[in-house]
């Protein structure tokens, strides 16, 4: 594929705010002109948001670590087929709620399973296709909890602060590994706050892009 486009990637555990900025962070691009593609994962496709239903459905608890981390990569690999790499190609801005990262930080690092093994997978599921730029809004599991509060736990978000503690260990050490494509942001700040060291952080992204002519 040769890409053309700019790809964003934000990442988070459970009641980080991801949603939330990818949203405000989308509007303003399309506000300024630029031909923009939002996805989620799981998800994004008619075939991936099947196992989306699948992977968060709290009453299938019998899924185990590897089917798990199998699921997320075919509904992966389906977004990057069907919608990421079309729209890089034609030179259009995608940003991903969530990405190649969740699967290191949750069921490597969460579910414990071999992150090597995992980094494989991956390769497998995007096949060269990784972000220019990744975000990790911070937050710890504990104001994580208080944020979801108002709402019904998926399978994952029911997993408890233990297990949350374990994927956000894992996002901050990926951040060491990948420190020029992985960015971390204090997300226990006030959303503008937030929201302004975002913009600081895609503006260079956005200035390489129009020096490319897209």
């Amino acid at each position: 594929m040769k890409k053309k486009g700019l790809f964003i990637s934000f990442e988070g555990i459970d009641g980080s705010g991801k949603t939330t900025q990818v949203k405000r962070l989308g509007q303003s691009l399309r506000d300024k002109g630029y031909e923009l593609v939002t996805v989620r994962e799981p998800g994004g496709t008619p075939v991936a948001e099947k196992i989306r239903e699948l992977l968060l459905d709290a009453r299938n608890d019998g899924i185990c670590p590897r089917t798990e981390a199998f699921l997320y990569a075919a509904a992966r690999a389906q977004l990057v087929t069907e919608v990421i790499n079309p729209a890089l190609t034609e030179g259009r801005v995608v940003i991903a709620d969530r990405y190649l990262d969740s699967t290191l930080a949750y069921q490597g690092y969460g579910r414990g399973l071999d992150t090597r093994f995992l980094e494989q997978l991956n390769r497998l599921a995007v096949a060269g296709t990784v972000p220019d730029l990744t975000i990790i809004l911070d937050i710890s599991p504990v104001e994580g909890m208080v944020r979801r509060s108002d709402s019904c736990p998926d399978r994952l978000e029911r997993e408890g602060l233990q297990f949350q503690e374990a994927v956000r260990a894992g996002y901050l050490s990926l951040s060491r590994q990948y420190p020029e494509r992985i960015k971390v942001v204090d997300a226990m700040q006030p959303p503008e706050q937030v929201y302004a060291e975002i913009v600081a952080l895609v503006t260079p992204f956005l200035a390489q892009l129009a020096e490319a002519g897209v």
